[in-house]
């Protein structure tokens, strides 16, 4: 029987009601569900293209968070604003479609999860394999521009190879726990962006700069930068393989897997 409550209120009430509510985590759940469901048939040349135009378009986080260094004074709150040119990359990946792996430790994973199967397992890997690659190469095309032409001025060039040199400076434990967080901090954005509506550009703003600003790895945001630093020669390509990348990509893969979708996916299954 409906409560005293539900009395007062006419039908249409109640589905405003209903409409205003946050919805239900079974209800996140399947709506990211569904959507890994169909990018794991999507052919191998559209994720490929996709993965490529997401690591270039991740360049730009790196050249909006120098903008904001070359043009703040240098203040102990200058990394509070600069940060926020890092989100710029992310907006254009996010809003844009794009394939980004780090998305993919959650969205292609629940799938999995719902109903194991050696089938979806391979198609997951397979995903990976590809997003993540393409990714990198998108990266390193982006880089090799930002070194090879002109279209940057030296005191961009100077403030790329200083993230990059921040980025690779940690030793592999401690860029590993960043990668955690960094990759736990993406999959919550993949996890809560259908219930926010028109509030996502902010949302996604919001966390990924708090990536930024924590000086948390992420495996594809950072290759941009740590890739710049190694084509000028700062450093090695050892340690932007050794030191940045592969810590990067385990931390991210533990954060957004471990932390955000075998939690949720937990989670759901109780309720039911």
């Amino acid at each position: 029987m409906p409560d005293a409550s539900d009395t007062r209120l006419n039908r249409t009430e109640r589905e405003e009601v209903k409409e205003r509510s946050n919805p239900p985590a079974l209800i996140l759940h399947e709506a990211i569900r569904l959507e890994g469901q169909e990018e794991l048939k999507r052919p191998t040349s559209s994720l490929l293209w996709s993965g490529l135009a997401a690591g270039l378009s991740m360049g730009f986080s790196m050249v909006g968070e120098a903008l904001m260094m070359t043009h703040l004074p240098d203040e102990p709150w200058r990394p509070l604003i600069a940060s926020f040119g890092y989100c710029f990359g992310f907006l254009i990946v996010i809003l844009g479609r794009q394939q980004l792996f780090t998305e993919n430790t959650l969205t292609v994973i629940l799938p999995l999860l719902h109903r194991w199967s050696t089938d979806t397992l391979m198609k997951v890997v397979r995903l990976w394999a590809l997003v993540f690659a393409a990714n990198i190469v998108g990266t390193l095309l982006f880089s090799a521009f930002a070194v090879g032409t002109e279209a940057f001025s030296p005191q961009l060039r100077a403030a790329f190879v200083e993230l990059g040199t921040t980025a690779a400076r940690s030793v592999f434990t401690t860029t590993l726990l960043h990668g955690v967080l960094a990759g736990w901090l993406i999959a919550l954005l993949v996890w809560i962006t259908p219930s926010v509506g028109q509030a996502r550009f902010f949302v996604i703003v919001a966390l990924t700069w708090l990536i930024a600003v924590g000086k948390f790895a992420h495996v594809i945001a950072g290759s941009v930068e740590v890739s710049f630093a190694a084509m000028s020669g700062e450093i090695g390509w050892d340690r932007y393989a050794f030191g940045f990348l592969l810590p990067s990509l385990i931390g991210n893969v533990l954060g957004g897997v471990g932390m955000v979708a075998l939690i949720n996916h937990a989670q759901v299954r109780q309720d039911q």
